[in-house]
């Protein structure tokens, strides 16, 4: 994919979330006002936190879709990342206030008015977070872009909790009033172990966590299969928002002329990238016989 369609296609990713969740946010207002549910309470407020995270999302995308400069030679894909250890101490915090106010609810159960209001909204709202959702894994697809999944981590987890809201809302009006404060206990622990799983993905990203295995292992092949490469060490991977980086030493014949060993390791370039779009390649070459010698002097010592 072209960083233009890339560009396209996480933009509208965040102007759909950012939509989508104004409208929620409209929705659950209303509702909240007429039937003073905690469930309903809950996810309104959890709709504030995926507009203020959906907008602090689409912010990081721009500035990390923004080409390298003097001053940041590796480009500013790591914004990415940043944007989602901000959307879990947003949710975390909005968590831990959901638990407080379901304690509440539920050591003073009572009654709720007008119930079909929430009914209805609680509806809607799943339907157009199903909507978003949908786009969202077909854009994260598409670009493997971290900050979108993350948006997509909490959207998903929307359907579950305005689905918990609508069960809680029915059982409520059947008489079990205790179950709108248990159920928004139940969406704040929830949102919390989400904040929880998107704060670790953000902090291996911006830890230079290496690229998954399978991802290694066929970068390894694709260079080892090209005419002259004897073998492969020293590979380093990461990734910084949509740019993959590989840093690797190619294996190769002491006797070559430095300008055949340059074309062997541009024809292993080239089949990296025709691979991994979206990536930056560094090659070492190294001589077999110094291969040989630091394998040697790096085995058992003699004790």
């Amino acid at each position: 994919m072209s960083h233009e369609n890339y560009s396209r296609l996480v933009t509208l990713a965040g102007v759909a979330a950012i939509t989508t969740a104004t409208l929620l946010i409209i929705g659950k207002l209303i509702a909240w006002l007429m039937t003073d549910s905690a469930s309903l309470l809950a996810s309104l407020t959890d709709s504030f936190m995926d507009v203020s995270a959906s907008v602090i999302n689409l912010l990081a995308i721009r500035y990390a879709l923004a080409p390298a400069d003097d001053e940041h030679r590796f480009g500013h894909g790591k914004a990415e990342s940043l944007a989602g250890l901000i959307q879990a101490a947003f949710i975390s915090g909005s968590a831990f206030l959901l638990v407080m106010h379901g304690i509440s609810s539920l050591l003073q159960p009572g009654p709720l008015p007008r119930l079909e209001a929430g009914l209805w909204v609680s509806g809607g709202s799943m339907v157009l977070t199903l909507l978003l959702v949908t786009f969202q894994s077909f854009v994260i697809h598409c670009t493997g872009s971290v900050a979108v999944k993350a948006d997509m981590l909490h959207y998903r987890s929307d359907l579950l909790l305005n689905g918990g809201v609508l069960l809680a809302l029915v059982l409520a009006g059947q008489g079990w009033y205790w179950a709108d404060g248990a159920f928004a206990i139940a969406i704040g622990l929830m949102l919390l172990w989400g904040a929880v799983h998107i704060g670790w993905e953000s902090v291996q990203a911006l830890l230079d966590r290496q690229l998954p295995v399978e991802v290694q292992q066929r970068i390894m092949e694709l260079c080892c299969q090209v005419e002259g490469v004897h073998g492969v060490h020293d590979l380093r991977t990461r990734q910084s928002g949509p740019t993959r980086f590989i840093q690797l030493h190619l294996e190769l014949d002491d006797r070559l002329p430095l300008v055949e060993a340059h074309r062997i390791a541009d024809e292993a370039e080239a089949a990296l990238l025709r691979s991994f779009e979206r990536t930056d390649v560094i090659i070492h070459m190294d001589p077999m016989s110094v291969v040989s010698k630091e394998a040697a002097s790096s085995g058992p010592q003699p004790s």
